[in-house]
C-alpha cells in the first residue's frame, strides 16, 4: 500500500521535479484538511509508481507555504516535471482529485 511523501524544506524540490505531483499544504487544527486526510492517503496508495501524492505541514514548514503563496487550507497544488500546473483550494472529492491527476499523468 503506497504512502504519501511528507515534504519539507529539504527534500521538496527533489520530489516535485520529476513527473506529476500532488501536494497537500494542511495544518493538523484544520477540520477540512482532517476531511481530505483520508482521501490523500487512497490517491497515494492508487497512484503509486504513477505521481507522488504528498502532504507539507504549513505549521512546520511556515517558508514553503510562503513560498507557494498558501493563503488558505486545505490547498493543493498540482506539478508536472517541478512547475506549478494547477490548483485547488479547499476540501474536494476524491474524483475531482483523481481526475486532475490522470490528466495530468495522461
Amino acid at each position: 500500500m503506497g504512502k504519501y511523501i511528507e515534504l519539507n524544506a529539504s527534500n521538496f524540490d527533489e520530489v516535485t521535479k520529476k513527473g506529476v505531483s500532488l501536494v497537500d499544504f494542511w495544518a493538523p487544527w484544520c477540520g477540512p484538511c482532517r476531511m481530505v486526510a483520508p482521501v490523500i492517503e487512497e490517491l497515494a496508495a492508487d497512484f503509486e509508481g504513477k505521481a507522488n501524492v504528498c502532504k507539507v505541514n504549513t505549521d512546520e514548514e511556515q517558508e514553503l507555504a510562503v513560498k507557494y503563496g498558501i493563503r488558505s487550507i486545505p490547498t493543493i497544488l498540482f506539478f508536472k516535471d517541478g512547475e506549478i500546473v494547477d490548483q485547488m483550494i479547499g476540501a474536494s472529492s476524491k474524483q475531482a482529485f483523481k481526475e486532475k491527476l490522470d490528466s495530468l499523468i495522461g
